[in-house]
């Protein structure tokens, strides 16, 4: 009878652990995401952005996504063929002529790697910070869960994959580098909303890197401390580094980019990207 009630209560935490996982990471970020959309002081956290007129390096392609629609993404691809791949994702303001430029720079520093900058917006951009709220808001996580599968079927299945992302695309490295499982390699997350669950973090295979803002009063000291505690319950590696500056301040085209923290935390990817991209 012992054995029975001991079998009994083991099924029924699988059935409840099981229960909590079809959640999907990506629609727990939605949640969580929302959240920012909606607050009028964190769309003020975010003044209009420097227009940059910028002619990119690589290229527009159509990616079949696993919904069964397509999207866009912009790719430099290495002239030797890799499985080494860095997935960029952008800011609130969506896939615009910043972030392609951080794609290109990327590009040229890492050498024999593939870079794709994702769109999660399906070709929304928006320099309007109530806009940029809208659309954020207005994302579905689902069909953000299909565009990055769809761009791990792009790297194939023996594909190296290694994620960047600021801000909206800081959270959304973290959970692009959970839905790549064993082809994971690194995540770099700068000032993201990170996740709050271990069912949520338990997947991931690689180390994190936190790049985060002393003077950010959302993605603060509070929320990273619950992240290091989780990571630390779940046996993840999360290696954060802290500067004193605000939100956005590795954004060149932000009125609050600060050029010697971002010179800083761009060189600590750098390193970290390659090493973890490395033969």
């Amino acid at each position: 009878m012992k054995n029975f009630s001991l079998f009994c209560f083991a099924m029924l935490a699988i059935f409840a652990f099981t229960s909590c996982t079809n959640d999907t990471v990506a629609e727990k970020s939605g949640e969580a995401m929302s959240i920012f959309a909606s607050d009028t002081s964190f769309s003020k956290l975010h003044e209009t952005p420097q227009v940059i007129d910028y002619q990119g390096k690589g290229t527009m392609l159509d990616l079949r996504t696993t919904d069964g629609g397509m999207t866009k993404v912009y790719v430099n691809k290495t002239a030797e063929p890799t499985q080494k791949f860095l997935f960029v994702i952008h800011e609130w303001w969506g896939l615009n002529d910043h972030i392609k430029q951080e794609a290109d720079r990327l590009f040229d520093d890492l050498g024999n790697v593939t870079v794709v900058a994702l769109d999660l917006y399906d070709g929304k951009v928006t320099a309007d910070p109530d806009e940029a709220g809208k659309i954020m808001g207005s994302v579905k996580p689902e069909r953000s869960e299909a565009i990055i599968k769809g761009a791990l079927a792009y790297a194939g299945k023996d594909g190296q994959v290694a994620t960047i992302g600021w801000c909206f695309g800081g959270g959304w490295s973290l959970r692009t580098s959970i839905l790549a499982a064993e082809r994971g390699v690194g995540c770099v997350m700068y000032y993201g909303m990170p996740v709050e669950k271990a069912t949520e973090l338990a997947p991931i295979q690689v180390d994190v890197l936190g790049i985060f803002a002393k003077q950010d009063k959302w993605i603060n000291e509070d929320v990273v401390t619950k992240f290091e505690t989780l990571a630390k319950a779940t046996g993840k590696k999360v290696e954060n580094h802290w500067f004193n500056a605000d939100h956005a301040f590795a954004n060149p085209s932000s009125p609050r980019y600060n050029e010697a923290a971002a010179q800083e935390a761009n060189a600590l990817a750098l390193a970290f990207l390659r090493k973890k991209l490395g033969d």
